[in-house]
């Protein structure tokens, strides 16, 4: 076998394990998206995003939101969570 193709293989190699890296990171976005596409189902199927305090304005063809009470539930809950979290981690 000639040098050459001994370089080649190599590099084809390192490629190969460049690349489980980036699978790895593509394996692990999807599982965040998936993750995250769960917990946003899970919310509007209990009524975030409906609360009494949020404000939404209707028109023809527009509709804006202002979710000023799921905003602050949420702030609430994930100000609660991330305490527990860093609390526990020292």
């Amino acid at each position: 076998m000639s040098p050459h193709v001994r370089a080649h293989r190599r590099a084809v190699f390192r490629y190969a394990v460049d690349m489980n890296g980036v699978a790895g990171a593509l394996v692990l976005a999807g599982g965040v998206l998936v993750v995250a596409g769960l917990i946003v189902w899970a919310a509007a199927a209990i009524g975030l995003g409906r609360l009494p305090g949020d404000l939404a304005i209707e028109r023809a063809r527009i509709r804006i939101a202002f979710p000023v009470a799921t905003s602050i539930i949420l702030s609430v809950v994930l100000t609660i969570v991330l305490n527990v979290v860093v609390r526990l981690w020292r």
